[in-house]
């Protein structure tokens, strides 16, 4: 057995299954989404090379809102970033601190979000904002605050804090999880011996369970930041971008730019920068995150 895997020959074939579905399913697209992104194309008839001129455009031409639906994703990103997570390390810290009845349970209420089908998840909010029977007008008509009342996801004013509020809600859970399972690995003699030193349960959150569990909030805010800046489903199912593109964001403009507009050049410059922001902040993050060197 030793033998079979020092062959380098035997290694290789191993690897090359999984190594093609890589390239086919992941590096491929990307190379031809910036292929594509240099040509004026419909989709089905002759390409026109045009070179950078999409991207020029996408960043100065005002009939296409780039500018506005990027604004929007890195808003999302930074809720994401400064509410969400916050949220999540919170419980996790309640949770994993042990000794709560019923911790198990909370854990799987938490995470239901997570399970539910986006759509599903964005009928349901389409209901709770409903103007005549939404749960919340009525709510607020209850309270008698009518004034507070309003039509939430048709108007401008509204509608883009409206619709990132189900979006922050369903992940709370996701990043929960991945911080509990972090909080559940550290040493409970850790903790045992900060408190018998007096320390109390803020501090030691504060310097022994987060310092320990830093490779776990650096994984969850690169998921938050990148998830936001790819977020779709639920953008689509609460407003489909609107009204007058309030709620637009990169997808929803690369859906309509491909679908709607059959600019398919345009669509693919979408994606491509898509792509590199993606991977940009994922860089960025990992920087921010990355441990000081002890100069002696």
């Amino acid at each position: 057995m030793t033998k079979l895997y020092s062959k380098k020959s035997t290694i290789i074939l191993f690897i090359l299954p999984a190594f093609i579905l890589f390239v086919a399913i992941l590096v491929a697209p990307i190379f031809a989404s910036g292929y594509y992104s240099l040509f004026n194309w419909n989709g089905f008839g002759k390409k026109t090379f045009i070179g950078l001129e999409n991207y020029r455009e996408l960043f100065t031409s005002d009939s296409i809102n780039f500018m506005k639906a990027l604004g929007n994703a890195m808003l999302l990103a930074a809720f994401s970033v400064f509410i969400q997570l916050p949220i999540s390390l919170g419980l996790a810290l309640l949770l994993g601190r042990g000794g709560r009845k019923g911790e198990r349970g909370f854990l799987s209420i938490y995470f239901i979000p997570v399970l539910i089908s986006t759509v599903v998840i964005g009928q349901l909010w389409l209901k709770i904002y409903n103007p005549d029977y939404g749960v919340l007008n009525v709510a607020l008509r209850a309270i008698g605050l009518e004034k507070w009342a309003k039509i939430w996801l048709g108007d401008e004013k509204t509608a883009l804090g409206a619709a990132f509020v189900p979006i922050l809600w369903q992940y709370v859970g996701y990043h929960m999880l991945l911080m509990y399972a972090g909080i559940k690995s550290v040493p409970p003699e850790y903790r045992e011996a900060a408190m018998i030193d007096g320390a109390r349960e803020g501090q030691v959150n504060r310097f022994i369970v987060i310092p320990m569990i830093k490779p776990i909030i650096k994984i969850s805010t690169i998921f938050a930041v990148t998830g936001s800046l790819k977020s779709f489903d639920l953008i689509y199912v609460l407003t489909n971008g609107g009204p007058d593109h309030a709620t637009e964001v990169p997808s929803t403009l690369m859906i309509s730019m491909l679908f709607l507009r059959n600019r398919y050049g345009m669509g693919s410059t979408i994606a491509f920068l898509l792509i590199f922001l993606c991977f940009f902040f994922a860089l960025l993050i990992g920087f921010a995150f990355r441990d000081k060197e002890v100069v002696a």
